[in-house]
């Protein structure tokens, strides 16, 4: 009966008028490191080419004008006053909006929506706008959560060329959440918590223009999932809240991130396994961990990374700036990886790769074998480090890290002196780069010199999270 009332209502309200304008190892050279991504060429080709122009083509969503039907919440029973569960009325609202083409799927401004975990579950017809002008709240305790999506809380998969927008709030209500954390309380058992916002086995999606916030644990996922453009999003968490990384993307492929604010209580982006050709540009970052390659490898587990492009980013106050962290055991690979025009401010492990990364509450048994890191450009980095190791590369003895390049890097300690800590990490330097890296020139991991820089450092211990 409700699917039918909304039906009607539909009916007898005129098509909407909306404008939308929203806007071996290879050769060790200067003139050879760009090869490394030549294996990408043809996915850059078919996305536009250069990164400017691929984020320039990809990102601003061409206006459109023609008819639209508006499929409003409001029309279902939502309530918006952030009292009423609203959760029934989004899921009605959506079941019509999926099925009509040329729909928006309407969340009208200033009204403020409380809404339990949902999937909006697609394929939809086609032109589908999410239109999010209002304020969607999760439930604040962890005890009315609907228990058959543990996990989640607005899940959206299996949609193609769908457009998310519309300059609102998603607030996932996360206090009580994180208080309940194994890593805030010792005593509670580590049983995670839902991820605010998923884009999952979907194609062709552009996110533009909405605040996310004080989610219960990860902010944005993007998993198993194609062609994802995120411009304009913020993201926002108090520094101490457990696991609210920003935007963390998992076996998905040619995802491009432009103009986002994040602040968080872990990374800003996080790029875990099975992703390929992700490109980052113009992205703020702090509080936070930084952003991430990672971790990969954990329980002996396969991870793969390639393609990785960050350019033009602004850290502050961050625990790392650009890092890959691996675990002990693990195996696979990241290699095509460039960080290019990124300003550090207080950051306190500017660059790092950790090969020894630990995020466990016990001690992590050592292995021989690692998730093999190569072809790694750090280029047109400055700024100011907290630690006296600005420079950071912690890999395996077994399996070194290799093609580390530096190109005109300028970290410095506001007190003390900057260092870069080398251990079986093989690579290069050219241009101007303090602090200096002559430890990459000599670690050859089991020869003399490699003797020569253990006998300078301490052993490396285990690492815990950063």
């Amino acid at each position: 009966m409700e699917k039918i009332l909304g039906l009607f209502t539909l009916l007898i309200i005129p098509l909407l008028i909306i404008n939308v304008s929203c806007s071996g190892e290879e050769s060790s050279s200067p003139q050879s490191i760009n090869l490394w991504f030549d294996g990408y060429a043809e996915e850059e080709q078919e996305y536009g080419g250069e990164l400017q122009d691929e984020m320039d083509s990809f990102l601003m969503l061409k206006s459109e004008k023609g008819a639209r039907i508006p499929v409003n919440v409001d029309s279902f029973g939502a309530v918006g006053d952030g009292l009423a569960d609203d959760t029934q009325a989004f899921q009605n609202a959506w079941d019509v909006a999926c099925s009509l083409k040329d729909a928006v799927f309407l969340v009208p401004e200033n009204r403020r929506y409380k809404v339990n975990a949902t999937k909006f579950v697609g394929p939809c017809e086609r032109n589908l706008i999410i239109q999010v002008s209002g304020i969607i709240v999760a439930p604040e305790e962890p005890d009315d959560w609907n228990p058959k999506y543990s996990k989640i809380w607005l899940s959206f998969s299996k949609l193609n060329g769908v457009k998310i927008q519309g300059g609102g709030i998603i607030d996932g209500s996360g206090s009580k959440w994180w208080a309940t954390s194994c890593k805030i309380n010792k005593k509670n058992p580590c049983k995670g918590a839902p991820t605010a916002v998923t884009i999952d086995s979907s194609s062709g999606i552009r996110v533009k223009d909405l605040t996310i916030q004080f989610a219960q644990q990860m902010h944005f996922t993007i998993s198993r999932s194609e062609a994802i453009r995120i411009s304009g999003v913020h993201i926002n968490a108090p520094s101490d809240s457990p696991n609210t990384d920003g935007i963390h993307i998992t076996d998905s492929t040619n995802v491009a991130i432009q103009n986002c604010h994040i602040g968080t209580g872990d990374d800003c982006i996080s790029i875990v396994n099975a992703s390929k050709n992700i490109k980052m540009k113009s992205i703020q970052c702090g509080p936070g961990h930084g952003i991430s390659i990672g971790s990969l490898g954990k329980d002996n587990s396969t991870g793969i990374v390639t393609g990785v492009v960050l350019d033009m980013a602004k850290l502050t106050g961050t625990k790392n700036g650009v890092r890959i962290k691996t675990w002990q055991g693990g195996s696979g690979y990241v290699k095509a990886v460039r960080f290019e025009n990124v300003e550090m401010i207080d950051v306190e492990n500017p660059i790092i790769i950790d090969q020894f990364y630990c995020d466990s509450p016990t001690t992590c048994m050592n292995h021989t074998s690692a998730v093999k890191i190569s072809q790694v450009i750090y280029r047109n980095i400055r700024g100011t480090s907290r630690s006296p190791n600005a420079m950071k590369f912690a890999c395996s003895d077994t399996v070194p890290c290799s093609n580390i390049v530096l190109n005109n890097i300028n970290l410095e300690r506001e007190n003390g002196i900057a260092e870069t800590f080398c251990n079986c990490a093989i690579g290069f330097d050219y241009g101007v780069v303090l602090p200096k890296a002559d430890c990459l020139k000599s670690s050859s991991c089991g020869g003399t010199q490699e003797d020569n820089q253990k006998q300078k450092h301490d052993p490396i211990p285990t690492h815990t999270e950063l």
